[in-house]
């Protein structure tokens, strides 16, 4: 039975992820998010996604290791960010550099250290060419820092203080895995031909570059600087509610009931609170909006998701929207790289049917 875009067709079997849509649950590798996140950190939960198990001190201080050497990009793929004009967007710079990798010392290395490199590189990537665009001088990377910490000091030259840390990094971890969604499945089409990851790699992000897939916490950003202020959250989203507008932020194709990342991110917020007045106005705005959408439309089931608390985040943390895509990258990779390992473990050709809908003519 032919369904637009493959929708509600199940194409892979996986360990990885689950969503559970009806029930409101995202497990990684069967462990609810809610027991993972707010007690292990990116390196953890990233080493969780690629093996299955959570590390010990070991294993944790190698992958710790590894993404630190990876921070140093090879040579030819440093010239190759150098030589690309500043005008080039983000995501076309990212998918360059990390195309390049595909050489002789990387491609033979096995694909579970190919993984680690690729993701400690493209936090690199993203903040050299982003920092190019603005005119200013690259940040070298601090080997004292975390993964994420690294990531903001590269991005603005100034150590990020623990707050700033903790939020993006929160927001992140909910952000690695999120099963078949359009950059995935373009990651384990790609691989199952047999090619390389960094040509699947290169896929995903060419695939996460659409905006109908990343970027989408910009326009909740737009609609909380409408807003302005707690005294505007009613008249402004009723008028937008009679003019039959959609409020960003809310609703999820999959979850019916609320986004279980939403949860973690507006506890994040919450303990921010007083903080920031960014976090501030979102936190009161939420609950205003949800008791609206419920009148206005009941039965629709519309609930927070994880891009309007990502907003408030990535707000105040001062992050432009420009950088929103890249960032999200930063954490999908985790994803992308332990589907691409996984297709090949049980590997087949992705070769799904067409139907021709033309007409059948004839030439004389």
């Amino acid at each position: 039975m032919f369904k637009k875009g493959l929708k509600d067709v199940v194409a892979v079997q996986t360990n990885i992820a689950s969503v559970e849509g009806d029930l409101g649950e995202l497990r990684y590798r069967g462990v609810l998010i809610d027991e993972l996140i707010p007690s292990y950190s990116f390196e953890e939960v990233a080493y969780l996604i690629w093996h299955g198990v959570l590390p010990d001190e070991n294993e944790l201080r190698n992958l710790e290791s590894k993404l630190i050497i990876s921070r140093l990009l090879p040579p030819h793929v440093l010239a190759i960010i150098d030589a690309l004009p500043a005008e080039v967007p983000l995501m076309d710079a990212v998918r360059t550099a990390i195309s390049a990798f595909a050489h002789a010392s990387f491609s033979n290395a096995p694909i579970e250290e190919q993984a680690i490199i690729l993701s400690g590189a493209i936090p690199v990537i993203v903040a050299k060419h982003y920092r190019k665009q603005q005119g200013l001088p690259t940040v070298n990377s601090n080997p004292n820092l975390s993964h994420i910490a690294n990531y903001l000091w590269m991005l603005n030259g100034e150590l990020p203080n623990a707050l700033q840390v903790e939020a993006l990094e929160t927001y992140l971890k909910l952000t690695m895995e999120h099963g078949l969604n359009a950059a995935t499945f373009s990651a384990r089409v790609t691989i199952s031909t047999e090619s390389d990851l960094t040509a699947a790699i290169t896929s995903a992000i060419g695939t996460m570059k659409g905006p109908l897939h990343g970027g989408a916490p910009s326009g909740v950003i737009e609609l909380l600087e409408e807003i302005g202020n707690q005294e505007n959250i009613l008249p402004i989203i009723q008028e937008k509610l009679q003019n039959g507008e959609k409020i960003m932020g809310f609703g999820h194709r999959i979850y019916k009931t609320e986004d279980p990342r939403s949860f973690l991110l507006r506890d994040k917020c919450a303990s921010m609170v007083g903080i920031d007045e960014w976090l501030d106005l979102a936190v009161v705005a939420e609950k205003e909006i949800i008791n609206l959408l419920a009148k206005h439309k009941p039965g629709r089931k519309l609930y927070t998701n994880v891009e309007y608390y990502a907003a408030a985040i990535m707000r105040s943390i001062e992050m432009p929207p420009e950088l929103f895509t890249p960032t999200f990258s930063v954490a999908r990779i985790i994803g992308w790289t332990a589907h691409a390992i996984e297709q090949l473990q049980d590997n087949s050709i992705f070769r799904p049917e067409s139907e021709y809908i033309g007409t059948k003519r004839a030439f004389a």
